[in-house]
């Protein structure tokens, strides 16, 4: 499903020496929460299976999803930080990123796919519909995080309520219905294939 290649970017397994890049693309995000340079060398050192970066030929980072197995749910694969640099035109990077962790994934056993996303940042919103309707996926939303639940994040501006996207296998539609209905047309048609009864007189022939 997933094309590693885009017009502008390969797709690979990220590295510790990538941490620089992709903290400057946090950094300068406007919108991620950055954290520090040695948490990404890490990541990147112990979460690598589970992460990707976007890279251009001539070996710049322009893109990242960080993201792990989850530990109490080892089917599910929870996105977390992702961003693509703005200066580079890549439509639907983002997308093939979230398909290359997917693909990876499912060799692993996970199924599902988890991130959290702002409630006002409606261009990831439709990103993550998107790639759950091309991997036939329901999605299911709720609140994971409040606003309170941030309140101690001194020095930084308010927190929004962290939106929770967990998509799961479609759930295949009730065939029940279908099932009786194709009994009753089996029942007709060996009905109207059996051979017809004597006629009620012949049990009264001398």
């Amino acid at each position: 499903m997933n094309d590693p290649r885009t017009p502008h970017a390969t797709l690979r397994t990220p590295r510790p020496a990538d941490a620089p890049a992709v903290w400057r693309l946090v950094r300068d995000s406007d919108i991620l929460d950055t954290n520090s340079l040695y948490y990404y060398h890490l990541w990147f050192r112990d979460f690598a299976a589970t992460s990707v970066v976007a890279e251009t030929d001539d070996g710049q980072v322009i893109g990242f999803v960080t993201a792990y197995i989850r530990p109490s749910r080892p089917d599910t694969l929870m996105a977390w930080q992702s961003a693509v640099d703005p200066a580079h035109r890549a439509p639907g990077l983002a997308t093939r990123m979230m398909h290359e962790l997917a693909d990876r994934a499912a060799g692993l056993g996970a199924t599902c796919v988890e991130t959290t996303v702002n409630p006002g940042n409606r261009a990831v919103a439709l990103m993550l519909r998107r790639f759950a309707h091309e991997r036939g996926l329901d999605i299911h939303t709720e609140v994971l995080f409040t606003a309170e639940d941030f309140a101690g994040d001194e020095g930084h501006e308010a927190h929004p309520p962290e939106v929770l996207y967990r998509m799961t296998p479609a759930v295949p539609a009730p065939v029940a219905s279908a099932s009786a209905s194709d009994s009753a047309s089996a029942t007709a048609s060996d009905s109207a294939s059996a051979p017809a009864p004597a006629p009620a007189v012949a049990a009264h022939a001398r």
